[in-house]
């Protein structure tokens, strides 16, 4: 085996990837992880409903997760994977830098870009004070006055969740349709303000979110913000493989299909984190990666066994006699056999 030819590529060192790698490397397989060292919740001050590590910083948590692929024999690179093409092996991924490696099979989880409002700050104080997922950070904004800026149809139904986290929510119609009779009806019987007019800023003080801006100039005093981003999956790497996103079933964005164990329409390839699963915390994620790696390396183990079985029935084949030295060899550099 080469030294740049791996069993499997994993694109993408998140939590999904960093699991998937963990996995694959404790079956045994050679991995390698290429990861352009931008995760999606960078910004997060911590990871929080995942068992065990609650509150841990999000590069903490990847900082462990790499020590422990790397304990069991995988490799963990920063390179940005800017091409990947099939080849008679299986894949050649190619890196910003020139560099190229070989591998029988690719997991994909490079996550998913959120495209926000041009509204004044807002790109700033994501991941802070302007958030999406109360589950993962409405504990920290409990009590709080909250507002929801609404550019889409899911906002009621954020408006009355956050309602569980404080009584003093404010939803801001902004660039959504208005609130159906029903909807307004809801709304009315747990107090949520409904604020008319575009939002065209935030206000901050010291550091802190202390109102929104309308384009009236009224500023309505907040210390949160809630919205629904449109997510759209990070998958341009897999356009030369012929995989390309799809709108989700339920309009928030651009995903990659794949079934429950995140195999793609594409024979090899899997997919695993937000990249697939577009609404998935931090947890579902490496859920997603492990179940990936589980069963791409039953499907490497099931094409192990059909090559043993074609080298056991003409063991003179030239083509079977270098692929057994070739594994030999791979074996003895990873230290797997004597």
């Amino acid at each position: 085996m080469k030294d740049n030819s791996y069993d499997v590529i994993v694109i993408g060192g998140g939590a999904a990837g960093l699991s998937g790698a963990l996995t694959l490397a404790r079956a045994c397989r050679s991995v390698l992880v290429l990861d352009a060292g931008q995760p999606r919740n960078a910004p997060a001050a911590g990871v929080h409903g995942f068992l065990s590590q609650d509150g841990l910083a999000p590069i903490e948590l990847l900082s462990f997760g790499t020590e422990e692929v790397t304990r069991y024999g995988g490799t963990v690179r920063h390179g940005v994977a800017s091409s990947a093409r099939r080849d008679r092996q299986g894949f050649v991924v190619g890196t910003e830098d020139g560099l190229e490696y070989t591998a029988r099979r690719l997991l994909v989880t490079t996550g998913l870009i959120d495209e926000l409002p041009d509204i004044a700050g807002l790109r700033e104080r994501w991941g802070r004070d302007v958030l999406h997922c109360p589950y993962c950070h409405g504990w920290e904004v409990r009590d709080q006055p909250i507002g929801v800026l609404a550019t889409g149809p899911h906002a009621i139904h954020q408006a009355l969740l956050l309602h569980q986290w404080s009584s003093d929510v404010t939803l801001f119609g902004h660039t959504a349709p208005d609130p159906t009779d029903e909807e307004s009806e809801q709304l009315a019987a747990l107090d949520i303000a409904v604020v008319d007019g575009e939002v065209t800023g935030l206000e901050i003080t010291d550091d802190q979110l202390t109102g929104v801006r309308l384009a009236s100039g009224q500023v309505v005093p907040r210390r949160a913000l809630a919205l629904m981003p449109r997510f759209v999956a990070r998958s341009e790497i897999l356009d030369d493989l012929g995989l390309v996103s799809a709108e989700h079933p339920r309009g928030v964005g651009r995903y990659i299909e794949s079934d429950p164990t995140g195999l793609t329409p594409a024979p090899g390839v899997w997919v695993a984190g937000n990249v697939t699963d577009l609404f998935a915390p931090v947890i579902g994620a490496a859920a997603g990666g492990v179940m990936a790696a589980s069963a791409i390396n039953l499907d490497l183990v099931t094409e192990d066994a059909r090559r043993a079985v074609a080298r056991r029935a003409d063991p003179f084949s030239p083509t079977s006699e270098a692929a057994n030295c070739e594994r030999l060899l791979g074996e003895r550099r990873h230290g797997l056999t004597a």
